[in-house]
This record gives structure tokens, C-alpha cells and sequence, in this order.
């Protein structure tokens, strides 16, 4: 492969922060707000572009690539000229290069190399992986390289590329190719996916999930989709945080895959995120597509730019994170579920079985005003291992690995709902995040350990019958609809949902939790 570097106008390499938000602002990147974090936009990108993912089809790893709309085939030839034309305009440009790593047990870490057209990029990256010491880097070798040309067009007619954004992986030549769009998120997406790849080979889990620990070295995992409440529950004043957002599992325990947070920060506040909230208000942070006005004073409860406004900082920015992100086999995994719908309850403890369903379904709901294009009615997502779009190989390979995991430790299951009680979104209220989290208290400290569970009839879930702190007419949730027939027929409908999206699951999971399956489609 090329250096792109060579020939470049000029190259930056490892800037510390205040020498990247300098070179952002003589470039015009973006502007420093009166808190002191550097405010950028994205342009039409506004989050990941799914759509523009590729996977290189390439004869050593052809047969293990979970082939589909998540990891969409391109040619190799393809892939090599689309990565000589992104050469040959990086050579052109003032680049900033920054060698990082990701993953905190340094048994599983990778090198990573960013080369980008942009310093605010470069920051971003520098926030969001690990940052080795001036001794590590010297002789960096990377064993993954990111070309990344956010003004670059790619071409379908010359690329094979769905548009004129591409984001490609090359497994075999352990290269990533992103153009075409100033997401930022793509960046540190890239290497999820690339992580997803090596460690189950490695005998480690690779998963899509917050964790954090408490005073007596419970680690707790938080898997959940976007919305859900994985950054905000994770970051627990009275629990160290381990990561917001990727991790792996072996057998020496948990450790972040990452040395920064990447929060929505949409309509934030101090009150109910206060170490977040502190977190984006400092020098150092970038705030993506967040509003501002020409004071430099935030709008966070403005959704004018997109809904998916975005802070990357330091995991150390949050005053009682754990560096660096390791900590030991978990003693609770917590599935999140934003269900709109009103009908699961607020928490409950799962079987190993229920648990390998809820895992490979990855479900929640999306409402109106979260994205473009939907309607006023929930719209149930299904997103397996919470995580689909960073799944380079099958999901049966993660599933099996996290019940085998579970087997070995122990670990208690919960899912918790985050979304609506009472009736659907619309009707019903969304479930206070303080009720949330006193009910992952008890979860967590035990205390539900000391109560009767409840089993109920419709989803097969146990359901705690009391729990400090939170009312009783919650617990349950028909019980908190007033209308109980329109209860029983969105659980219906819901039901019916997990059922078809289970059917491609069924010849590769086994008895127990067909067994599941069955229950809950009955």
C-alpha cells in the first residue's frame, strides 16, 4: 500500500489537543464554544450511513463473513482502485496522522493509524481510542490503517459504491477506506467491526455494551441500542465506569475496547446526566452538530441540526471513571429495551435461555421525531446482539459465546424498559430515569435477590413484586394501563414481532431456546 503521507503538503503527527483545536480553527473546521469544547458539523451526514458499508470480498476470509445488507460484498479489484484514487488525493493534502490504540487489556489490543484530511477528526480519534505513552509510539506500527477523506466523492460508475460515500473494510489487507462523509462516528465504528472480527478467534466476546463496577468489583454490562439509555445508566456516580460503548470478555474479565465516550447529547441536562453534562462542557471535547449561537452559548435541547447530537471525550472527563477500562468476570448483564410500545415491564430477571433470545433479537422501538421518515406509531427494531451493523461474522457466533460465558460465571440476567408504561408512546409516560435507576440498584446490589418474583403470563419474564424506591403500580405493566384490552392486544401485536424476526434464528440455536421462542410466540 501506498503512503499517502509521502507526498502529502504537510503531515501533523500525534498533536496533542490544544495543537488540534488550534489547526481546526485556522482551518475553519469548526468554533470554539464559550465552554471551551470545539463545535463542529457534519454536513449531510448526520450519523452512519449503513447503506455504504462494504466488506471486501476476499478469498482468505470469503467463508466467515455474515454476507447481507449489513456487510455488503465489494470486489477486491474494486476495492484496490477506490484505494489508490483515496491515496493519491490524500498525498495532495495537509494531513494529521495520530497512532492509537484500541482495547485496554494490552493481551487484545490493536495499533491503529488515522490518516485525515482534518484536525478535528484527528481529535475526535485521539479522544475515543487509547492514547499510548511516548515510548509506544516510538517505531508505531499499525496493524490497522484508516484512510480517511471525508470531502473525497467516490464514484459508483468507477467504485461499485452505492453512492459517492463509502465506508470499506479490507480484512485481508487490514485497511479501512472512509470518503465521503464527516461523521465522525464512522471512525471509531470502523474499528468496532474490525474488533467484532479478530477476538472471537481469540476466544473473546467481543460486544456492543457500557460496563461499570461497584465498590465491591461487581462488574455490571449494559447492552442497548441507540436511545436506549446504555451511556446515561452506565455512567452511575455510585459505580466506576469501565466504557460507554464497546467492550470484550475473556477470561480474565471485561475491558474497554475504547479511552473515550461518544454521548448523545440531545436535550442533556445537569440535573439528570451531571458527570456527562460536566463531561461536554470542556475544553478538549468536540460537540458534533450541536447548536450554537454567535456567543458561542449551547442549545443541547435543539434538534435543529439532527436528533443524533454527539460529545466525544475522554473516558476521564467522567470524575469516576476507571482507568484504564478493565475489571473482572461481570456478575450482571443488563439488556436495554426502549419498548414505545408501553407493554414490557420496567425490569426483569431472565433465564440463560430467555436471555440468549433477548440478545439475539436486540430489540427496541423508534418513534417519531428520534429519525426522519417515521410515523407517529412505534416501529419495533430488532437489531441482533444489539449491534448488527459492527457484526463482520454471524450472530449464532456471538450468541453462543456470550451463553457460554454466562454458564461459566454465573452471571444474572435483567431486562430492563426503558420506554413507555401505561400506554404506548403518545399515551403512556416514559419511565423516569430516577425509577430506572433504583430498579438497577436493587438488580445490581441485590436486593432483588429478596423478593418474590412474579411470572408473567404473556412474555414467560419474571418480574420483581416489589422494589425500593419505585411504586408497586409500575412494577407490572398492564397494570398501569387503564385500558387492559388495548394492553393485551399491543402485547399481541408485539409478540408477534419478536416471533417473525426470530424465524432466521431457529435452525441455529438450541432447544432451549426454541423452547423460548415457542413460549413467547404462544
Amino acid at each position: 500500500m501506498a503512503d499517502p503521507t509521502s507526498q502529502a503538503a504537510s503531515v501533523s503527527r500525534n498533536l496533542p489537543p490544544p495543537r488540534l483545536v488550534e489547526a481546526a480553527l485556522a482551518a475553519g473546521e469548526g468554533r470554539l464554544a464559550a465552554c471551551g469544547a470545539l463545535v463542529c458539523g457534519t454536513g449531510e451526514h448526520t450519523g452512519r450511513s449503513v447503506e455504504d458499508k462494504f466488506v471486501v470480498d476476499e478469498p482468505a476470509t470469503r467463508d466467515k463473513v455474515w454476507w447481507g445488507k449489513v456487510n455488503r460484498p465489494l470486489e477486491a479489484g474494486k476495492f484496490a482502485l477506490l484505494r489508490a484514487r483515496v491515496e493519491a488525493y490524500l498525498s495532495g493534502q495537509r494531513l494529521h496522522v495520530q497512532d492509537l490504540f484500541a482495547g485496554a487489556d494490552a493481551c487484545q489490543r490493536i495499533r491503529v493509524r488515522l490518516v485525515t484530511t482534518d484536525a478535528w477528526h484527528a481529535l475526535f480519534a485521539r479522544n475515543m481510542f487509547i492514547r499510548p505513552e511516548a515510548a509506544e509510539l516510538e517505531g508505531f506500527t499499525p496493524d490497522w490503517t484508516i484512510l480517511h477523506a471525508p470531502r473525497f466523492r467516490a464514484d459508483p460508475a468507477i467504485d461499485a459504491t452505492r453512492s459517492d460515500c463509502a465506508i470499506v473494510l479490507s480484512l485481508a489487507t487490514r485497511t479501512i477506506v472512509i470518503c465521503g462523509t464527516s461523521y465522525a462516528g464512522e471512525i471509531k465504528k470502523s474499528i468496532f467491526t474490525v474488533m467484532n472480527w479478530l477476538l472471537p478467534e481469540r476466544g473473546v466476546l467481543p460486544m456492543h455494551c457500557s460496563a461499570n463496577v461497584g465498590p465491591e468489583g461487581d462488574v455490571a454490562l449494559f447492552f442497548g441500542l441507540s436511545g436506549t439509555g446504555k451511556t446515561t445508566l452506565s455512567s452511575d456516580p455510585a459505580r466506576a465506569l469501565i466504557g460507554d460503548d464497546e467492550h470484550g470478555w475473556s477470561d480474565h474479565g471485561v475491558f474497554n475496547f475504547e479511552g473515550g465516550c461518544y454521548a448523545k447529547v440531545i436535550r442533556l441536562s445537569a440535573e439528570a446526566e451531571p458527570d456527562i453534562f460536566a463531561a461536554t462542557h470542556r475544553f478538549g471535547t468536540v460537540l458534533e452538530n450541536v447548536v450554537m449561537d454567535e456567543a458561542g452559548l449551547l442549545d443541547l435541547d435543539s434538534a435543529a441540526l439532527t436528533e443524533n447530537t454527539r460529545a466525544c471525550y475522554p473516558i476521564d472527563f467522567i470524575r469516576n471513571a476507571r482507568v484504564p477500562g478493565t475489571g473482572g468476570q461481570p456478575r450482571n448483564v443488563v439488556m436495554l429495551t426502549a419498548d414505545a410500545f408501553g407493554v414490557l415491564p420496567p425490569i426483569s430477571l431472565l433465564s440463560p435461555a430467555q436471555a440468549m433470545y433477548h440478545f439475539l433479537s436486540g430489540y427496541t422501538a423508534r418513534v417519531a421525531g428520534t429519525e426522519k421518515g417515521l410515523s407517529r406509531e412505534p416501529q419495533a427494531t430488532f437489531s441482533t446482539c444489539f449491534g448488527a451493523p459492527f457484526l463482520p461474522r454471524r450472530p449464532e457466533v456471538y450468541g453462543r459465546m456470550l451463553a457460554e460465558r454466562i454458564g461459566a460465571t454465573g452471571a444474572r440476567c435483567w431486562l430492563v424498559n426503558t420506554g413507555w408504561t401505561g400506554g404506548a408512546f403518545g399515551v403512556g409516560q416514559r419511565i423516569g430515569i430516577g425509577h430506572t435507576r433504583a430498579l438497577l440498584a436493587a438488580a445490581l446490589g441485590g436486593a432483588l435477590d429478596q423478593v418474590e418474583m412474579v411470572r408473567d403470563p404473556r412474555f414467560g419474564l419474571r418480574l420483581p413484586s416489589t422494589c425500593p424506591g419505585v411504586p408497586a403500580s409500575l412494577l407490572d405493566p398492564r397494570a398501569a394501563w387503564a385500558d387492559k384490552a388495548a394492553y393485551d392486544a399491543a402485547a399481541r401485536g408485539l409478540l408477534a414481532r419478536f416471533e417473525k424476526n426470530f424465524e432466521q434464528f431457529h435452525g441455529v440455536v438450541g432447544g432451549d431456546v426454541r423452547e423460548v421462542a415457542l413460549k413467547t410466540a404462544a
